[in-house]
């Protein structure tokens, strides 16, 4: 452990000498919050203060909620990123006592901005708030809002359910829970950060938008949040209490314990390695930890059998990517070996349970007479696979009225001259205005910095008022059943009605449940 630790603080270096190496004249800002003053560094015009603490070290409260820092005296620094999450592919410094938050803003003068909290992807297992993708000077500049990114724990630490093994009730959950205190922390400090504690928008992508369609039905986190937009955040379920427990009990065996309370006095090393074990519902591994349905924290699925009334005043976007498995089936479409005899076996495990492939194969064929095999390959695993959730998320929405606007991006990106199109995690430097950051994904030319500003944008507008729509863009429709209205974000943006209807419609047949369930 402490070789790959030494290995991810390393690589977090750079990040953080080209950090302090932008520092502008005027001193270092320095805030005040409820625990003690951070100082920050002044970057291009933003005020950036990484590595602020939210919590206490969870080591003293493993599987448990964790609890609010101590106050200190002094000022603390918040010039480098905080530790990640304990997790199995970590590329920087990880710890348990890893509750930081990173904060962006244009001034500490009191002003009230509008304040987005961002939930990094990875699903449930992976990824921190520190990703240079993240980095929300250019949302500031933009528009004039506060931008929050966070690290809170994962897999086995976040979200092993615990309650029916003699561990606390809350186990299953206590990664959502992290967030919550984050919300908290930002309800009472983002004012001193020129931000607006009534004006809060959670958004995340793929795990991050997961999680926060996750807290709009969890009570604790419901007052804490004032919009939700999710990008690629497909959840509609989550963990039922028996599988989550199934789940648990292989982590345990992996860990070579017979009890939750020597599980809870392992070293954090011994955890990591059992999480990778393979998982006893999927025959994969990792182990899938995921929410769980344990109700008390999560008392309901998230979008079963319906949505949330409770959450209903809440604005939602919810957005996808056109190809969302071409990051995933990178390899395949690349090597360019998809033909018509291989396909039916590609497109297993891929889609939807209970859809035949040679059928999706054959309606496919009537659909779009002149796609190639790896080009049928892509749209159905991405409407077998990744879509379903999202129109449940709408559709559940628009049978309950709570307003709820569609995105489909479908500018594809320009890396290996668009074969993998828009795929999964494309709109993470789109809407953070970051494509310069972003190499080949989107690379830096025209289109995608026009795109970039129009997402950007509108997500600022969304997180100021409730409503995403900008003078840039077509009138965007909340969704409903009649018209399905959908921002189709391209190089011309667009409204389409129920885009690709006749693959909605091929993939409806068979109820959606999200793995893990």
């Amino acid at each position: 452990m402490q070789r790959r630790e030494a290995i991810g603080l390393l690589a977090a270096a750079p990040l953080v000498l080209a950090a302090r190496g932008r520092r502008g004249a005027g001193g270092d800002p320095v805030a005040t919050t409820v625990h003690g003053r951070v100082r920050g560094l002044r970057e291009d015009g933003v005020l950036a203060f990484r590595g602020v603490r939210y919590g206490a070290d969870t080591a003293t409260t493993r599987f448990s909620r964790a609890l609010p820092p101590a106050a200190w005296d002094g000022i603390a620094d918040a010039t480098r990123y905080g530790a990640a999450a304990p997790q199995t592919r970590a590329g920087e410094p990880t710890s348990e006592d890893c509750l930081f938050l990173n904060v962006w803003t244009p001034a500490t003068d009191g002003a009230r901005r509008p304040v987005m909290v961002y939930l990094h992807g990875g699903a449930h297992a992976h990824g921190s708030g520190s990703d240079p993708l993240y980095d929300g000077g250019n949302l500031v500049r933009r528009g004039d809002v506060v931008v929050v990114t966070l690290n809170h724990r994962l897999a086995g630490l976040g979200y092993c359910y615990l309650a029916q093994l003699g561990g606390p009730a809350e186990s299953g959950n206590v990664g959502n829970l992290d967030i919550v205190l984050a919300l908290q922390w930002v309800r009472a400090n983002i004012a001193a950060f020129g931000g607006d504690p009534d004006c809060v928008m959670l958004f995340g992508q793929s795990g991050g938008g997961g999680k926060a369609i996750t807290l709009m039905a969890m009570p604790e986190a419901r007052p804490l949040i004032h919009r939700v937009a999710t990008m690629s955040g497909q959840h509609v379920t989550a963990a039922g209490p028996n599988n989550a427990t199934r789940r648990a009990r292989a982590f345990m065996a992996a860990a070579g314990v017979a009890d939750y309370r020597a599980l809870a006095t392992l070293p954090v090393e011994r955890l990591v390695e059992a999480m990778g074990a393979t998982d006893p519902l999927e025959g994969k591994g990792d182990i899938n930890f995921v929410s769980t349905l344990d109700h008390g924290v999560l008392p309901r699925h998230p979008f079963v059998p319906d949505a949330p009334a409770e959450a209903a005043h809440i604005p939602l976007i919810v957005g996808n990517t056109h190809d969302e498995t071409g990051g995933w089936l990178r390899s395949t479409l690349l090597a360019g070996d998809t033909t018509w005899d291989n396909l039916s076996e590609r497109l297993m495990g891929q889609m939807v349970k209970d859809v035949a492939p040679d059928h999706v194969i054959r309606e496919y064929r009537a659909f779009y007479p002149d796609r190639t095999p790896g080009q049928i390959l892509l749209a159905a695993s991405t409407a077998g696979r990744s879509w379903p959730g999202h129109l449940i998320q709408a559709e559940e929405r628009a049978r309950i009225g709570a307003p709820t606007w569609m995105y489909q991006l479908d500018w594809p990106s320009p890396e290996a001259d668009g074969v993998l199109g828009a795929y999964h995690t494309l709109d993470i430097p789109l809407v953070f205005d970051n494509t310069a950051r972003a190499g080949k994904q989107t690379g830096n030319g025209p289109e995608a910095r026009a795109l970039a500003g129009r997402m950007a944008d509108s997500f600022i507008a969304f997180a100021r008022t409730g409503d995403p729509n900008t003078a840039a863009l077509p009138t965007w429709p909340t969704y409903d059943l009649d018209r399905r209205g959908t921002m189709i974000f391209d190089t011309t943006c667009r409204i389409e009605n129920d885009p690709r209807r006749q693959e909605r419609l091929l993939f409806a047949v068979a109820p959606y449940i999200k793995p893990g369930g």
